[in-house]
C-alpha cells in the first residue's frame, strides 16, 4: 500500500476515533442516565463514569447489526473512499460537537445518515430506499411510541389502586422478558450471536416455542419477585436501585447501537484491504465512547436532566422502560437511531403525564425538533457539496 493511502486510512480511523468520542460526550453518554440524574438516584460524575463502561462493553457486544447498515446499507452502486469516510465522520461529528457545546442533543443518527447519503450520491452511488422505509419509520414512531409508553407508565405509577409493589414488579418482568431474548456477540453457537434463551436451550437439548417462552417468562418471574421483595423493604430505595439498572440497560443499549455511527463507514473501507477485523473496529469505537462519556458528557447530562421536565423516579422509569425498549429493537433491525430522540421523546411524554404542559420546557423542545431535522438536511448537503468538491478539485 502507497504511503498517501496509508496516512488516508490513518486519518479515517482517527475521524471515526472522534465521532466516537463526540458520541460519548452526547448521545450515548449522556442520555441513559440523564433522568435518573433528574431523579437525584446518582450524581453526574458517576453517571458519566459508569455509563462510559456500559457503552464499551454494549459495542463489543452489539455494535455489528448497525455498523453494517451505516456501513453498506444507505447507499448501493460505490463503495465509499477514505476520503468519503473522512467526510462523512468530520460532517456528523462537527454538528454533534456543535450541540455539545450549545447544549441542545444534536441527533447522531440524523447527522450520520445525512452524511453518509450525501457523499454516496455524490460519488454517483444509488439510494438504498427499502433501508430508508425502515429507518424513516423509527425516527418517525419513535416520539410516538417511546412518548406514549411513557406517558402511559407514568399516568399509571402514582395511582393509588396501582401500588409500586405490583406495577413495578411488571415493568421489570416486561424488561427481563426482553432481556432474555436480546442478542449478544459469543452466545450463540460457535461464538456467534446469540441470545440467553437459545443458550439456555442447546444446554437442555431442545429449542423452539416451548424452550423460548419458557426461559423468557422464567427470567421475567425471577426479575419480578426480586423487584417487588425489595420495594417491599425500602419503597424510595428500591425504586432508586431499579432506576440505576434501568439506566445501565439503556446506557448498555446505546453503545452497542451507537457505535455503529462512528465505525460503520470504516468497515467495508478496511475489509477491502483486511488490515483490522471487523471486532478490532468495534472495540476502538468502544474506546472512543468510553473515553468521550467520561471526558464530555457531565454538560449534556445536566441539558437533559434538567432543562427537559421535572423528574422523578417514577417518571424518570417511565422513560428508560420505553428506551430499552425502543433501542433493542433498533439494534435488532440494524436501524441507526437517535437516543437523543429516545430519551427525550420519553421524559416529555412522562412530564405531560403528571405535570401536563407546565412540566416541560415547550421552546426547549421546538429548539431540540428544529436542531434534530435542521442537522439531517444540513449534513446531507454538506456532505454532499465537499465530495463534490474534492471530486472536482
Amino acid at each position: 500500500m502507497e504511503l498517501a493511502a496509508i496516512a488516508l486510512f490513518l486519518v479515517a480511523g482517527l475521524a471515526s476515533l472522534f465521532m466516537a468520542w463526540v458520541i460519548g460526550a452526547g448521545s450515548s453518554g449522556a442520555t441513559p442516565f440523564a433522568p435518573a440524574v433528574g431523579a437525584n438516584a446518582i450524581p453526574t460524575m458517576q453517571a458519566a463514569f459508569l455509563v462510559g463502561l456500559l457503552g464499551f462493553a454494549g459495542a463489543i457486544t452489539q455494535g455489528a447489526n448497525v455498523s453494517a447498515t451505516v456501513g453498506s446499507g444507505l447507499i448501493g452502486g460505490v463503495e465509499i473512499p477514505a476520503v468519503g469516510v473522512i467526510v462523512i465522520l468530520f460532517v456528523g461529528a462537527g454538528l454533534m460537537a456543535i450541540g455539545i457545546r450549545t447544549g441542545y442533543p444534536i441527533a447522531t443518527a440524523f447527522t450520520v445518515t445525512g452524511a453518509v447519503v450525501g457523499v454516496g450520491l455524490a460519488l454517483g452511488g444509488t439510494p438504498a430506499w427499502a433501508t430508508y422505509q425502515q429507518v424513516g419509520a423509527v425516527w418517525v414512531l419513535t416520539p410516538i411510541v417511546g412518548g406514549g409508553i411513557a406517558y402511559g407508565i407514568a399516568s399509571v405509577l402514582p395511582r393509588p389502586d396501582a401500588p409500586e409493589t405490583v406495577t413495578v414488579p411488571m415493568l421489570a418482568a416486561v424488561v427481563g422478558v426482553v432481556l432474555a431474548n436480546v442478542e449478544f456477540a459469543l452466545l450463540g453457537p460457535g461464538g456467534t450471536m446469540g441470545s440467553l434463551t437459545g443458550a439456555v436451550g442447546r444446554q437442555l437439548g431442545s429449542s423452539g416455542v416451548v424452550t423460548t417462552v419458557g426461559v423468557s417468562v422464567a427470567v421475567g418471574v425471577v426479575i419480578a419477585a426480586l423487584v417487588r421483595w425489595d420495594i417491599s423493604r425500602d419503597e424510595a430505595g428500591g425504586l432508586r436501585r431499579v432506576l440505576l439498572v434501568l439506566g445501565s440497560l439503556v446506557a448498555f443499549s446505546a453503545g452497542g447501537s451507537q457505535v455503529g455511527l462512528a465505525v460503520g463507514p470504516l468497515l467495508p473501507l478496511f475489509s477491502t484491504v483486511g488490515a483490522l477485523s471487523p471486532a478490532v473496529i468495534l472495540a476502538g469505537g468502544g474506546v472512543g465512547i468510553l473515553a468521550g462519556s467520561w471526558l464530555g458528557a457531565p454538560r449534556m447530562i445536566k441539558s437533559l436532566a434538567q432543562d427537559y421536565s421535572a423528574l422523578g423516579p417514577r417518571r424518570s422509569i417511565a422513560a428508560l422502560v420505553p428506551a430499552f425498549l425502543i433501542a433493542q429493537v433498533a439494534v435488532l433491525l440494524g436501524v441507526p437511531v437517535s437516543f437523543n430522540e429516545i430519551i427525550v421523546s420519553g421524559i416529555v411524554g412522562g412530564g405531560a403525564a403528571v405535570g401536563g404542559g407546565s412540566a416541560v420546557d415547550p421552546r426547549k423542545l421546538l429548539v431540540t425538533v428544529g436542531a434534530w431535522a435542521g442537522s439531517l438536511g444540513l449534513s446531507f448537503v454538506v456532505g454532499y457539496g465537499v465530495m463534490t468538491g474534492l471530486q472536482v478539485a
